[in-house]
């Protein structure tokens, strides 16, 4: 790894709330990542948990917005998209069946992603999916 690069880098990008950024989001994320053979993975990722913001939170509301956070370093890329919360429960995994026409999103960022967690704060949630780049650091994955 370049000198420059051996400790991790963060990237942030905050979006109004409209559905036409969830492209932005995903194209600065493709910028970022230019190169990286988990680019491709990144992006649907970010597209996926932004458009989730938009459609299932405050964010898609009038002068709503969301965050996305870009985090990488040798071993994990790390992507976070914070959104402005309003509903009454926090983002949850859930297996659908395949004719589902909702409800898939999360499930599917938890089978590209190596780890998904969500936080839950009074301001929103922020929903995180890392794709480990190497073997993680303290051992293997379970």
């Amino acid at each position: 790894m370049h000198e420059y690069t051996s400790t991790a880098r963060v990237w942030g990008l905050t979006c109004p709330g409209f559905p036409e950024e969830v492209s932005r989001a995903r194209r600065w994320t493709r910028d970022i990542l230019r190169g990286s053979p988990l680019a491709a993975d990144a992006e649907l990722i970010v597209s996926e948990l932004s458009a989730n913001a938009i459609l299932h939170t405050a964010s898609g509301q009038d002068s709503g917005s969301f965050r996305v956070t870009l985090a990488v370093s040798a071993q994990v890329i790390a992507m976070s998209v914070t959104d402005d919360g309003g509903v009454g429960t926090a983002p949850k995994i859930e297996r659908q069946d395949q004719d589902a026409e909702h409800g898939r999103g999360l499930g599917m960022v938890s089978v590209i992603a190596h780890r998904v967690v969500v936080h839950e704060s009074d301001d929103g949630h922020t929903v995180i999916a890392e794709l480990f780049t190497g073997p993680p650091v303290g051992g293997h994955p379970c």
